[in-house]
């Protein structure tokens, strides 16, 4: 009877003690006496040897990590603000719990030192508008520490890029004066057309006289559509061409002599 108790109590000892649970979300690494095993427990009931065994969780999931602000003087000589965010994961359990104390304050590190360096090598437009080439050069300057560490890395980006308050009005005044160029050259190649189209028109209205009084027709109606107007008309030009005309005839003609008696 004695030997069975001993027996019971030693097989609850065991399922206390050599039982655990793995979240399908972790791995476990098994560490006997101290020697790491090669074999990763996958998620669900494991068995460990009690007192001999012992087993560090790790999680396997996409880790979001902000990265500080860092400050640096860009290529081109500005003085900027960069933080960014990034995010990996770890895909060998065994090297991210044996070959580096902790991950995440590594990466984290690191992370900074590339931002920085990345400040460094790049020019202002780049950071404000060409991100996309510094992503993936974050993502390679991160990724061949992070290998031997079991970490992969998912992607890099940055977030904000803070600029002192001089060179945003400096930004802000070449934008202003860029659109106002923009918008004087747009007014003056809208004048250049209209005269162009005006000095077609002239020519067309020199060669058919008729034309002009038409267009003053044309004129006067589109006054006469107006209500509170008073609308006066003009003497007609044909008529004066027509007087101009008989004056010059009669200026032409020879005068008679003079009467000596």
């Amino acid at each position: 009877m004695a030997v069975v108790v001993l027996i019971v109590v030693l097989a609850l000892f065991w399922l206390i003690t050599g039982v655990r649970v793995v979240q399908q979300y972790e791995r476990g690494v098994v560490f006997r006496l101290g020697r790491v095993r090669s074999r990763v427990r996958q998620p669900g009931l494991t068995l460990l040897v009690p007192v001999v065994d012992r087993m560090r969780k790790v999680n396997v999931q996409v880790i979001t990590m902000p990265v500080p602000a860092q400050e640096g003087i860009t290529k081109d000589n500005v003085s900027v603000s960069v933080d960014a965010v990034l995010y990996f994961r770890v895909f060998e359990p065994i090297k991210a719990t044996v070959d580096v104390q902790n991950y995440g304050f590594a990466m984290l590190q690191v992370a900074q030192t590339s931002l920085r360096s990345i400040i460094g090598k790049s020019e202002l437009d780049d950071l404000l508008s060409g991100r996309e080439n510094l992503h993936r050069g974050l993502e390679v300057m991160l990724e061949s520490p992070a290998t031997g560490w079991g970490v992969h890395i998912d992607r890099v980006e940055i977030k904000d890029v803070t600029l002192p308050d001089s060179m945003k009005r400096s930004m802000a005044r070449q934008a202003e004066a860029d659109r106002e160029r923009r918008a004087r050259i747009i007014t003056a190649d809208g004048e250049f057309q209209a005269a162009a189209k005006l000095a077609e028109a002239a020519i067309t209205m020199a060669e058919t006289p008729a034309a002009m009084q038409l267009r003053l027709l044309q004129t006067v109606v589109e006054v006469a559509a107006e209500k509170n107007s008073t609308l006066v008309l003009p003497f007609p030009v044909e008529l004066l061409r027509f007087f101009e005309a008989a004056a010059t005839r009669v200026t032409d003609q020879p005068q008679p002599p003079a009467d000596r008696g």
